[in-house]
């Protein structure tokens, strides 16, 4: 069955999105020394302190997310799972910033807005995937 196009807008959407956090993945695993000197001084502590476990949560939930918007874009039911992955991914990530890093109190309660963000986009894909199968657009 044929997409309509507002799919294909919403799936355009989703593909910049993971391009976007691949982007900011890479950038923040790359950064130089003097540009983390420059953090402030609660940025850079969390930054450091964050054990390789949630480094690569942070690499499984960008590539994920990317992965499912490609297969989605690919009409592909898999997408689905990939978008799974993300959202549990995302949940260790930020589940340790929030959780036994403290985060919330050490950087302010404000920092949580953009992960709460972060996952209602990881639920939305998943919910959009799973509308978009019911409906036979992808399979």
């Amino acid at each position: 069955m044929a997409a309509p196009t507002w799919f294909w807008i919403v799936v355009a959407v989703f593909i910049l999105w993971g391009l976007m956090g691949c982007w900011a993945c890479y950038s923040q695993l790359t950064i130089t020394p003097e540009k983390l000197a420059a953090l402030p001084d609660a940025q850079r502590d969390a930054w450091t302190a964050q054990p390789g476990l949630v480094k690569f949560a942070y690499v499984v939930a960008v590539g994920a997310g990317l992965a499912g918007a490609l297969l989605l874009a690919a009409r592909m039911d898999a997408a689905r799972w990939a978008f799974v992955v993300s959202l549990i991914a995302v949940v260790i990530q930020f589940g340790w910033f929030f959780g036994p890093y403290r985060g919330g109190q050490k950087l302010g309660w404000g920092t949580a807005g953009f992960p709460l963000f972060i996952v209602a986009m990881c639920v939305i894909q998943i919910w959009f995937t799973c509308f978009a199968a019911a409906r036979g657009w992808i399979g």
